[in-house]
């Protein structure tokens, strides 16, 4: 996937407009060759112009986030609807929009469309930021002269599916956080705390409990080995990282395990077929043809067990097999899930009840992430007890088999 190297350039300007009259003001372009050819084509005589500068913490390297793509199709559909000219509303949008590197790239596109570039080709240009279903989409809209109808669509599905990825991704951040702060509040006791209590019991003159000897042993070794210890963990994160950044086999093995794992595969079960008919959904609205969607619904089900079924769905519907029996074949749609699709094949409304698919599914996904972060909550506040809780009762075991004896 290409990265966009072209970002506009911000310039402040000055100049006198026709009648003479002081102005000032800001322009994007690639070049100030550039800004200064689009100031006079406004009936602008610059004075003056110089790149603007960017403060040492500039929000102009924020990032554009799939939530901003939502925000951005909402708008311009809205404005499409009432009538506003398609350049006139990335206008307006891009240059109303918080983040700078949004207002970069839909001033860039506009420049595209101005040059008589459709729609759907300048979207194509970006693909960082707008998919293969997403130029499609937009594609059969132009077509079809119902653009801001497609567009609506499209925002829905976005903030649905950013629904259901920010969901799942609050279940699992709680337990990581907690997770991470057992893990430091373990290594400051042992490295901090029992040291001192090891002092202490030096003085007893008795052998020290089992379990006590263990976690001063193992206070030793943190102390002593810390760096490697926290070297190899680095070590591993790092390792980890790049492989889900370059390595498709690994992602492939995570992306098997993580169905496999429980209450936790369910959810992501539930949620790629949530993904899977909502995307075919929208593009069987869009009247896009069920072959050509198959290929772009692969990639947005967020899981490669899914994308593969697809993939293999799309070959045998092109082969001219009904989509229920090859969803039936893969083994990964449950009964009911074909049952609905075959009837909207039979009554020829197959969008409406991916729809209700969707909504169902989606439905059954807030429901079980509510119930795993209700599962998950005691479950990691007893292991934190047991893990803090354990090392101070090692480190008073002393003190109390002390007390007994006198």
């Amino acid at each position: 996937m290409a990265v966009e190297k072209d970002n506009l350039v911000w310039f402040v300007w000055e100049g006198t407009d026709q009648r003479g009259a002081r102005m000032q003001g800001e322009l994007s372009a690639r070049t100030e060759l550039v800004a200064r050819a689009e100031l006079r084509r406004q009936g602008i005589r610059v004075v003056k112009i110089r790149k603007k500068p960017l403060a040492l913490f500039s929000a102009r390297q924020k990032k554009i986030t799939t939530k901003d793509i939502a925000i951005f199709s909402r708008q311009l559909a809205t404005m499409l609807s009432s009538g506003v000219p398609l350049v006139q509303a990335f206008e307006i949008v891009g240059r109303g929009h918080e983040n700078p590197s949004m207002q970069d790239l839909l001033l860039k596109i506009k420049s595209d469309i101005e040059g008589g570039i459709p729609l759907a080709e300048a979207l194509g240009r970006h693909p960082l930021y707008f998919d293969a279903l997403f130029c499609n989409l937009v594609q059969a809209g132009e077509q079809a002269g119902v653009l801001e109808t497609l567009l609506h669509k499209i925002a829905e599905y976005k903030e649905k599916t950013e629904s259901i990825k920010a969901k799942i991704k609050k279940a699992l951040t709680y337990p990581a956080a907690v997770i991470v702060v057992a893990v430091v509040v373990t290594a400051i006791l042992l490295i901090f705390v029992v040291p001192q209590f090891e002092e202490l019991f030096k003085g007893f003159g008795a052998d020290l409990p089992a379990f006590t000897r263990m976690v001063v042993d193992l206070s030793k070794f943190v102390q002593e080995w810390w760096y490697v210890v926290l070297g190899l963990t680095i070590a591993v994160v790092y390792v980890l990282i790049q492989l889900k950044k370059r390595s498709e086999k690994f992602n492939q093995m995570i992306d098997r395990m993580a169905l496999r794992v429980p209450v936790v595969g369910e959810i992501i079960h539930k949620a790629a077929i949530a993904r899977f008919a909502r995307t075919l959904a929208t593009m069987s609205t869009a009247g896009v043809p069920l072959v050509e969607a198959l290929e772009s619904v692969s990639g947005a089900t967020g899981n490669f067990v899914y994308a593969n079924a697809v993939l293999q769905m799309r070959e045998d519907v092109s082969s001219g097999s009904q989509l229920q029996q090859c969803m039936r074949q893969t083994a990964l749609f449950p009964n009911m899930v074909v049952q609905m699709v075959a009837i909207g094949e039979e009554a020829g409304s197959l969008d409406n009840m991916l729809a209700k698919v969707a909504d169902f599914y989606e439905e059954e996904v807030d429901n079980a992430v509510d119930s795993l972060s209700s599962l998950i909550e005691p479950m990691i506040m007893a292991i934190l007890g047991v893990v803090v809780g354990g090392l101070v009762i090692a480190m008073y075991l002393p003190i109390f088999k002390l007390g007994s004896v006198v």
